[in-house]
């Protein structure tokens, strides 16, 4: 096909064919004419690889994989322009793209682009149009894929959260109905050992000192101590040894059974003793259900919190600190599994911000969580907030080996992953630098061996800020 051709074609052309014959006469000469076969890569084969692509007619497709699996991001047919574009900033195509249906692709290598912007202005301006639309398109998609990525984070950080304290509730509460069967039965031998008023005080004595408040102070030896002293006491007395597991952990001391064996005949402090038992155990289990329930209450209500689900995606008031102990709360199994400590230092009467509160949740999230895999076992993460000037700086600050010096310029680049394969994506830092920017703050860090910072400004309430 002659050069008078190809200027014919791209003359009906969506994209560039309003251009003047002469700027089309410059792309035919400088061009060439590629018929793509069905199945075929164009990322693969790196003379169509860097070459911007006027589709003349065919279809591709552009597939991306951010650890979801390939994704359609985007397709090209007869009329668009794909591949590289003049001043695009990228160093790689985003994703593979393969055609699903056979077409002429006319391509124009990169290295002509600097004599096409000076010999094509009105194609150069279309196809920087083309662009910013594209980048608003994979934006867009990003945004959403990194969303998804966040959810899958934040979902597996509450299975592993929630398993404890519902595992715990659902112990207890089994443990509870046997628990008060036995109460049943020993408060029927209670009452029919007909204690005088004088006796059935002792024992509500006793009865009220059956809170778990013992355990909490005492060294696991101090606490096998107490139970050899408790249960020595017990079998002095005749009584079943099994009841100093449900008593050791009470306020009940060694003087207050001593107490109790004056008040009553040896076969009543027996029925007593049993009776006690059964009622602190029952106690006990019934905290513990509530310990347990009231912790996935309030993991529920941190997730709510960090998800603003019930709120508007609007910039309003934000306390930092509900966001920063969430993200920190949500991502405590990952650090238990490193044995890695994070502390969270919040200067005193710190401003509202203003922003939309899952924007800054979602980067909070992403900075601890790369800072864990950052850091060694047992490694340390500080995380402070402070006001300075307008803004509030946010500092995640991690102890790991630190960000290598040739790829520091990088790590904002969209797809740039420092990770393993399969474990990153690339996409987390600049989707946190454009959520922070989307709130009138920015993200810069620092890096050097055993000290990573990451630094967040987020402009206060403009209120806060006289």
């Amino acid at each position: 096909m002659d050069t008078t051709d190809i200027v014919d074609r791209l003359a009906s052309h969506r994209t560039v064919g309003a251009a003047p014959r002469k700027e089309l006469a410059w792309l035919a000469a400088h061009g060439r004419l590629h018929r793509a076969r069905v199945g075929e890569s164009m990322t693969r084969d790196a003379d169509m690889r860097d070459a911007m692509t006027i589709v003349l007619s065919g279809h591709m497709v552009i597939h991306v994989d951010r650890g979801l699996g390939p994704r359609k991001v985007m397709e090209s047919s007869a009329g668009d322009v794909a591949g590289w574009l003049p001043y695009s900033r990228m160093d790689k195509p985003p994703g593979d793209v393969v055609v699903d249906e056979p077409g002429d692709f006319f391509l124009i290598e990169r290295k002509h682009f600097p004599e096409m912007i000076r010999e094509c202005p009105t194609v150069t301006a279309a196809v920087v149009h083309l662009m910013l639309d594209r980048a608003r398109t994979f934006t867009s998609s990003d945004l959403q894929d990194e969303k998804m990525m966040s959810l899958g984070r934040l979902s597996a950080s509450l299975a592993h959260e929630l398993n404890n304290p519902a595992s715990a509730a659902a112990r207890s509460a089994r443990l509870l109905i046997d628990e008060l069967a036995s109460l049943e039965s020993a408060s029927r031998a209670l009452g029919a050992a007909r204690l005088t008023d004088a006796q059935v005080k002792a024992v509500d004595r006793l009865r009220s000192a059956c809170h778990p408040a013992v355990i909490s102070t005492l060294s696991p030896i101090q606490r096998a101590d107490r139970e050899d002293a408790v249960s020595m006491w017990l079998e002095r007395h005749d009584a079943d040894t099994d009841a100093a597991a449900a008593l050791v952990d009470t306020a009940l001391t060694i003087e207050d059974l001593d107490s109790l064996a004056s008040a009553l005949d040896p076969g009543a402090l027996i029925t007593a003793l049993r009776w006690l038992a059964a009622d602190c155990s029952s106690r006990m289990l019934a905290t513990d259900v509530e310990k347990a329930v009231t912790r996935v209450h309030d993991l529920v209500a941190r997730i709510k919190r960090y998800t603003y689900m019930d709120r508007t995606s609007a910039p309003e008031a934000i306390e930092l600190a509900d966001g920063l102990n969430d993200a920190v709360a949500l991502l405590l199994h990952k650090a238990r599994a490193k044995s890695v400590a994070i502390s969270v230092s919040l200067e005193p009467n710190l401003p509202c911000v203003r922003a939309i509160g899952s924007d800054l949740n979602q980067v909070w999230m992403n900075l601890i969580d790369n800072a864990l895999d950052a850091v060694s076992e047992s490694g340390h993460i500080t995380i402070t907030a402070a006001r300075h000037l307008a803004f509030v700086i946010v500092r995640v600050v991690d102890d790991g080996h630190g960000i290598p010096a040739e790829i520091r310029n990088r790590i904002f680049e969209p797809f740039f992953t420092s990770k393993p394969v399969g474990q990153g994506t690339g996409q987390g830092l600049d989707i946190a630098r454009g959520l922070v920017r989307r709130n009138g703050g920015d993200i810069e860090f620092q890096s050097r061996p055993g000290h990573t910072e990451f630094l967040v400004s987020v402009p206060v309430v403009p209120d806060a800020s006289g």
